[in-house]
């Protein structure tokens, strides 16, 4: 190995820097080392004081238009509540750098396999993106306790507690649940949604109740269809209504909420997967089909064409470059891990 000092380079060429791989830097750098790095794509050099290999370009920072719901609460009787909704822009993010992605589940419904009041469900999971956290959905409640819970949006109240107090949502991500009728065998609240609270169910006249619509979610064109996210499951119907096909379970709110059962014994429907949508609440005895269960969060990324995200095993997403002119969309439908920009 040659050593140069004090040393002119007259000529117009170049000069060839070592090129790898950030797994081929030098196992033991010294201070001023400077490199290729081919992983990241630019030249870097070795600081020993802050003991880090540091870029000589800086490479463009990135904005990313986002769209996080997170994961819909499950149903008992009462509706599941929509999994918090946040939007906006991040500006200034780094390319190499490794941001964390997480697409919250929804949470699974109440059932016991017998017949009876559906049990509680449960709340829905959060999604992440870098520092952006939407909260999951809170879970219905069984009748006669009030056990719906908080959440990105709250759940609506079980039959046979309309006093109960109304469930709240996370403050700029959603809204509070329903309350039942009142009454023996009452009809289940509707779950929150993104845009408005669960309603509050029918109050009941000789027996007859129906169980109050989930809230409608929200509204967003970032993928350039505009579609709804994070609505809220309906409350299931009571038990005595005596005609139970004209008198029965809330419908799910718009951005895939589940409807609530309406006829005896019957289950409430699922949220629908990638939307945050609340489970809909069982007909009061419909323990055995159960309430629903939350439909899955969903993480979208919009991009400038010029950039590329790059996603690490575990995540299962999709890229549409032709929707937004200029733009890439990326949809991240399950899982956990990290993206990085190039």
């Amino acid at each position: 190995m040659a050593t140069l000092k004090n040393t002119t380079i007259n000529d117009t060429g170049y000069l060839q820097n070592p090129n790898g791989t950030t797994a081929q830097r030098p196992g033991s750098p010294t201070a001023g080392m400077q490199r290729y790095n081919s992983s990241l794509g630019y030249i870097e050099w070795y600081d020993a004081l802050g003991s880090t290999w540091r870029p000589i370009y800086q490479a463009p920072n990135v904005s990313v238009d986002y769209l996080v719901a997170a994961g819909g609460g499950g149903a008992g009787h009462g509706g599941g509540g929509a999994g918090g909704l946040l939007t906006g822009t991040l500006i200034g993010l780094s390319q190499g750098v490794s941001y964390t992605v997480t697409v919250g589940s929804g949470g699974a419904g109440g059932i016991s396999g017998s017949r009876g009041p559906c049990p509680a469900g449960t709340s829905g999971s959060n999604s992440v993106f870098s520092t952006i956290t939407s909260i999951g959905g809170g879970n219905g409640s069984t009748a006669g306790a009030a056990n719906a819970s908080n959440g990105g949006s709250g759940g609506g109240q079980g039959g046979d507690q309309p006093s109960a107090t109304r469930t709240s949502g996370t403050a700029g991500q959603g809204n509070g649940g329903g309350r039942s009728s009142r009454g023996g065998y009452g009809a289940g609240g509707g779950g929150g949604g993104a845009g408005a609270a669960g309603a509050d169910a029918t109050d009941e006249t000789s027996s007859i109740g129906d169980g109050g619509n989930g809230g409608v979610g929200i509204q967003n064109n970032i993928t350039g269809t505009s579609t709804y996210y994070s609505g809220g499951g309906g409350g299931g119907s009571n038990l005595n209504a005596p005609d139970y096909t004209a008198n029965g379970g809330g419908l799910g709110g718009q951005g895939g909420g589940g409807n609530g059962g309406r006829i005896v014994d019957s289950g409430g429907n699922p949220g629908t997967a990638n939307t945050g949508g609340g489970g809909g609440g069982a007909e009061y005895e419909g323990a055995v089909a159960g309430g629903g269960a939350g439909g899955s969060g969903i993480v979208i990324l919009k991009i400038s064409n010029g950039y590329t995200a790059t996603f690490s095993v575990g995540i299962t997403s999709t890229v549409d470059s032709s929707s937004v002119p200029g733009y890439k969309i990326y949809r991240v439908i399950s899982g956990t891990g990290t993206v990085t920009f190039s």
